[in-house]
């Protein structure tokens, strides 16, 4: 990989995220789930988070199946405006190399298919590259790898020759075929097109969701941060890299939940009763705190 590994320890970060929704007349009822919540494992340590949401309710929270922390909100009075900020503090571990790999005839293997199979299953966003002509040699030269952590550095390679970084010219509806094919996208994209070639070289992968950090140091800056979206794939564990930036996932990265592909793990979903609507936009910041 052409990544660079991000030594020395991990950070204390504060992050706000704001997003919603604007309303071309009164909503009578809304209903909405929030996955913002940085998830306490992995050696990612949650310290606080609250949700603020405007117009003012009740919140409630759970597990869901893939992991993450959801909370869930009803607003059923009159609103033309739904405001939603995510406030967490997290500590991100030290850049770590997972020694523990495993070679073909094992990530291959029945029961690794058996165990990881929502892993491996083509989405509605992740497509069967291999039954793609554009992609198949791509996914062969893959296969004839000496281990599978060749395979997966073939893939980003390829995902990043292919597509280049536009943002503005994709939606979060787009697949990774449509992005191939276009040859532009975002992190999401990347992420997409990383995952379709991955699965169709029978290595485990999933999509991770989270927040990206500046690469520096920054302690006591408040930056503008990103909403970002990244891979982990299965190699005798679970390991992670970051295609668009073409680097490691280290302490600058920010754990928020896994799927199969962006269909799981959308940070604000809901319905509604009401006319047209449009979304307030993303602001994230995220300030680096002393340790």
């Amino acid at each position: 990989m052409g990544g660079i590994p991000e030594p020395g320890a991990g950070r204390r970060l504060h992050i706000s995220h704001r997003t919603g929704y604007t309303y071309a007349g009164p909503v009578d009822a809304s209903f909405n789930e929030v996955r913002m919540t940085p998830l306490h494992r992995g050696g990612q340590v949650l310290l606080s988070h609250t949700l603020h949401v405007t117009p003012s309710t009740a919140v409630q929270s759970y597990v869901d199946y893939w992991g993450a922390h959801v909370e869930t909100f009803d607003v059923h009075d009159p609103h033309e405006r739904l405001e939603v900020v995510s406030v967490s503090t997290v500590n991100t571990p030290a850049h770590r190399r997972i020694d523990k790999r495993a070679d073909w005839q094992t990530v291959t293997s029945d029961s690794v298919a058996d165990r990881w199979a929502e892993y491996l299953s083509a989405t509605s966003y992740v497509d069967d590259a291999a039954l793609d002509a554009q992609r198949n040699g791509i996914v062969q030269a893959m296969t004839t790898t000496s281990t599978p952590r060749d395979a997966v550095d073939i893939a980003v390679r390829a995902v990043r020759d292919r597509i280049t970084y536009t943002p503005g010219v994709t939606s979060v509806y787009t697949t990774a075929q449509e992005a191939w094919t276009e040859r532009h996208g975002v992190c999401q994209d990347f992420t997409h097109a990383t995952l379709s070639l991955l699965r169709a070289a029978h290595i485990p992968s999933r999509y991770v969701s989270g927040y990206l950090h500046s690469l520096e140091e920054r302690v006591g800056e408040t930056v503008a941060g990103e909403s970002h979206a990244w891979v982990e794939y299965w190699d005798g564990d679970w390991h992670a890299v970051d295609p668009t930036n073409d680097r490691e996932v280290g302490p600058a990265h920010v754990v928020v939940a896994h799927g199969r592909d962006y269909a799981d793990v959308p940070p604000l979903k809901g319905i509604y009763a009401g006319g047209a609507s449009e979304a307030l936009g993303v602001i994230v910041e995220i300030t680096q705190q002393a340790t």
